[in-house]
């Protein structure tokens, strides 16, 4: 042989499993086959094909059991006899497996009345014979017998190897000596005996001092501790019957011999057809590229044929004169991607540090301008004087023009972050393009859209992590103080991606008919929460530090009251502690357990516990609102005040939820409590600056109103027309009682039914929420789909819809991917099902308050009015308004919102808004 070859030897019948209990349930989208364990089994025979670099097997081959019975069966009857039957799922896609594996041309390899083990053994024995080297995949401690000189084990998942020196650590003997340990010890898994009373550990010993398992057994009368000595002699037999069940049989007739499984090139196009039939995206675009094609699977192909992206060959500009070819070339060609890189994820914090250019694949540069540290590639100097760059304001001069040109096109991934940067320098950055939310409109739902994410789905490839430039936790530094070679390979490498995902995602919108939903719900959204963002809101600092008192003097006295209730002090906070409280000394009782095996404390259960008029867990609930309110509200807002501008600037996330709907971030200010009056008072320390005020407008019922439209029921419509309270109208149409004088009561289960049916809500659930029999809650939803049956129809066709496409679509056809539709699991379908009635109907009035945002700078301004848009909170807006724009502003605000879903639909109901205004959030609402 003219090299050492490699032999890697696949233990497919372990891996299976692991690959099933590794990864979440997938389903195949044509039939909803489970198909997550064969997912995972093809990753794998992808990467040890394509990434084994200078140890690429020569020969490879995937093992499998033939069966449960084997010659072992023979010896000894109950051999793994307690074994349990493989999850229903994952039955049918052991034979999917193996068509897996010979897509991908490996040979997959069982023999009746053998264990795969054997036959990994077997080929281990024939290529140590031949003086190969032997990989076996596979972390099963069966199999660390065979390790030696020339064979090791590879555990995949922490892509670990394990040698002689990792068998040792666990047996504790070297592995011919593993047999002998296994055989005393026994196996409880496989049902293997042993002796009873020994374990790995004295195994070790054992065999350590008396040589093997033979001599051992014959000088058993020579051990000291009795019940050791007694067991070792009463149960020597079946030590050697365990021998004989542990010990792998080297000498199986195997049917194709080591010349036969040499590694053959993969043919791409039939492996492309496999992964694409079984719904596998980006793996078929991953073989696409490989084999110089495309995947169907993925769409149309991008308008540029893929290239190995090669991060070493990027420019680092440090001359005016480089700088001004760049931006020529830009300039020429008319569009460029661009990426910043700054010293903090929150952009009205953050200090640029650089930015990077693309104009080509493959073809990109970084300007550093605020590199603090210095040295070589890869290495981080926090002392070192500032290296050579070019001066901040000089780069930004000469890219300002380019930036601002509206006849180039700027490429970013999430650019509104970077625009905001450029903002603070005085650049306005357009027209834009954003590949986090062109895949955002072709993918919601069905993944993440961060550039990591969507480059190895999309492109093949793995981006360098930040935390391979500047490191983690602790020691983790600002992007500022990483060597300027090495921030050129991370970050050139940001714009060069960034400029391959426009070029394999925007040809897409147009043939899957997507255009107009990212035209005009996502492009022209970007930059005006971008000016929201730098505008931030005002919060009065002292009413903070005054609540963040309030709230820890409430929470001094429940703990008191709580401890008296107690009748002793224990950590409130502690999960473990109340537990052990609630069921243990006062026995409340709960069948409920978490994660860890605990009793649960969650909300819920402490909201049963209290509505069954027990004191303790109903003051615990007042302690911990107060206690979050506190750490997560009224002593955080005050760290986040800007401190230039005195201002809270949070960060609004528009591709991180399936509808559409925004969030935000740094601070959160979505979920602020507002159903009980301490979570109001945090709304109170958001104020307008002086001589303005404070306006709120929010949609009223708008879910209900889509409902209405989207589902077409004429009681509905009729009720939103006349202007009627549509609970009381539930409340009598479904109840049976007047809405004149109608309780309170009977409105607010009215008012949960409806809220509820948008969400899919179980009898069950509505039970729960009321505090009513099951039975009843039942009652109460098939009443309501009697008096109401389109709206069951409705669910039933956005279901089977759901179930056809993969999607379910908003009125303003955004797409919204259900994962879970056709899973086997009941409990995710059912989860799947629930979101395919919602999505629709929340997406919907998310894209109304989208267009509504769009229209109204511009509105504002046509009008002449100085009025700011500050916040969107769910179905709200928030203003800051000139004291004299009041009634203008007002009337404006709600001309747009009202309008906002024409002309691209036209409601059969009328959306309403109300306006309200003060002097802070609260009073405004």
């Amino acid at each position: 042989m003219s090299e050492r070859e490699h032999i890697f030897l696949i233990d497919g019948s372990g891996y299976i499993f692991r690959a099933y209990h590794a990864l979440p349930p997938l389903s195949r989208p044509s039939d909803g086959t489970p198909v997550g364990a064969v997912y995972g089994f093809c990753n794998m025979l992808y990467k040890l094909l394509e990434d084994s670099g200078a140890e690429a097997p020569t020969h490879l081959a995937v093992i499998f059991d033939a069966g449960k019975i084997t010659f072992r069966n023979e010896l000894y009857p109950a051999y793994k006899a307690n074994r349990p039957e493989p999850p229903e799922d994952l039955v049918p896609q052991f034979a999917l497996i193996r068509d897996a594996v010979r897509a991908f041309d490996v040979p997959c390899i069982e023999l009746e009345n053998y264990e795969a083990d054997d036959i990994i053994a077997t080929y281990a024995r024939q290529a140590r014979e031949r003086g190969a080297t032997v990989i076996i995949v596979s972390s099963d401690k069966d199999l660390m017998q065979l390790v030696d000189d020339s064979v090791m084990l590879l555990d995949t998942m922490k892509n670990k190897r394990l040698g002689i020196p990792e068998v040792f650590e666990k047996f504790g003997v070297a592995p011919e000596k593993v047999v002998d340990v296994q055989s005393l010890a026994g196996d409880s898994v496989d049902n293997v005996p042993g002796v009873p009373g020994i374990g790995v550990k004295t195994a070790a010993q054992l065999i350590t001092e008396y040589g093997d398992l033979d001599t051992l057994l014959a000088r058993a009368g020579e051990i000291k501790q009795p019940k050791r000595r007694e067991s070792l002699i009463a149960f020597a037999d079946q030590a050697r019957i365990s021998r004989d069940l542990v010990r792998l049989d080297d000498r199986v007739p195997i049917p194709e011999g080591i010349d036969d499984i040499k590694v053959r090139p993969i043919d791409y196009a039939r492996a492309v057809a496999f992964v694409e039939a079984n719904g596998f995206r980006g793996l078929a675009t991953k073989l696409g590229a490989r084999a110089g094609g495309g995947s169907a699977a993925s769409g149309p192909m991008p308008a540029h044929p893929r290239q190995k992206i090669e991060t070493t060959g990027y420019d680092t500009i440090l001359s005016l004169e480089a700088l001004d070819m760049w931006i020529e070339s830009a300039a020429d060609q008319g569009f460029v991607a661009v990426d910043t890189e700054t010293t903090s994820v929150q952009p009205m914090l953050a200090s640029l540090v650089g930015v990077s250019l693309a104009i080509q694949p493959g073809k990109a540069c970084y300007i550093p301008v605020g590199h603090t540290g210095s040295g070589g590639a890869g290495t981080l100097d926090l002392d070192g004087d500032r290296p050579e760059q070019l001066p901040k304001q000089a780069v930004l001069d000469r890219l300002k023009p380019l930036l601002e040109d509206p006849g180039v096109l700027k490429i970013g991934q999430n650019i509104k972050y970077d625009a905001v940067m450029f903002a603070k320098e005085g650049i306005s950055v357009a027209p834009i393009d954003d590949t986090m939310l062109i895949s955002y409109v072709l993918e919601g739902g069905a993944h993440g859209h961060g550039m990591d994410e969507l480059s190895e789905l999309h492109l093949g490839h793995k981006p360098i992590k930040f935390s391979e430039v500047a490191g983690s936790g602790k020691s983790q530094v600002t992007f500022d103080r990483v060597a300027i070679d090495t921030a050129t390979a991370y970050a050139a490498e940001d714009a060069d991606v960034t400029l391959r995902l426009h070029q394999a995602l925007k040809p897409r919108l147009v043939p899957e008919h997507l255009v107009t939903v990212y035209e005009t719900l996502e492009r022209p959204l970007s930059p005006i929460l971008g000016a929201m963002e730098r505008d931030g809101i005002k919060v009065d600092r002292e009413r903070l530090a005054t609540l963040s008192r309030e709230f820890a003097d409430g929470m001094a006295s429940l703990e008191k009251e709580i401890y008296r209730l107690a009748g002793r002090e224990f950590n409130i906070g502690s999960p473990k502690q109340l537990g052990e409280l609630l069921f243990d000394e006062m026995s409340l009782g709960s069948t409920r357990t978490g994660k860890s095996g605990a009793r649960s404390t969650g909300a819920d259960v402490l909201e049963d516990l209290a509505a069954q008029g027990h004191d303790l867990p109903a003051r615990v609930l007042d302690w911990r609102q107060l206690s979050k309110l506190k750490s997560t509200y009224t002593d955080a807002l005050q760290q986040q005040i800007d401190p230039v501008t005195q201002r809270i600037h949070t960060c609004f996330s528009m591709a991180s939820t399936t509808t559409g709907r925004l969030s935000s971030t740094e601070p959160n200010l979505q979920n602020i409590p507002i159903r009980t009056a301490e979570g109001r008072k945090i709304r109170q320390a958001f104020i307008p600056k002086e001589r303005h005020k404070l306006m709120s407008a929010d949609y009223s019922q708008i879910e209900l109103r889509v409902l209405a439209h989207m589902a077409d029921i004429a009681a509905l419509k009729q009720a939103f027309a006349d202007g009627l309270d549509i609970h009381a109208m539930t409340a009598s149409e479904v109840l049976g009682i007047p809405m004149e004088g109608m309780p309170p009561e009977q409105r607010r289960r009215a008012k949960a039914i409806n809220f509820g049916i948008i969400y899919g809500i179980s009898p069950f659930g509505l039970a729960r929420q009321l505090s009513i029999p099951q039975s009843e809650a039942k009652a109460y939803i098939t009443r309501y789909f009697e008096r109401f049956p389109g709206i069951r129809a409705y669910m039933d066709e956005t279901i089977a819809q759901a179930r056809e496409r993969g999607y379910v679509t908003t009125l303003f056809g955004r797409r919204v991917h259900i994962k879970s539709i056709n899973d086997k699991n009941p409990a995710l379908r059912q989860f799947g099902e629930r979101a395919s009635i919602n999505a629709p109907i929340q997406g919907s009035a998310a894209d109304i308050i989208r267009r509504a945002m769009v229209r109204m700078p511009a509105a504002l301004e046509k009008a002449g009015l100085r009025t700011r848009m500050l916040l969107q909170v769910h179905d709200e807006l928030v203003f800051e308004v000139p004291a004299n724009e009041i009634d203008a502003a007002g009337d404006l605000v709600r001309t747009v919102m009202e309008g906002a879903a024409s002309p691209a639909v036209d409601l059969s109901v009328p959306l309403t808004v109300g306006v309200g205004v003060g002097d802070n959030w609260d009073e405004a609402h």
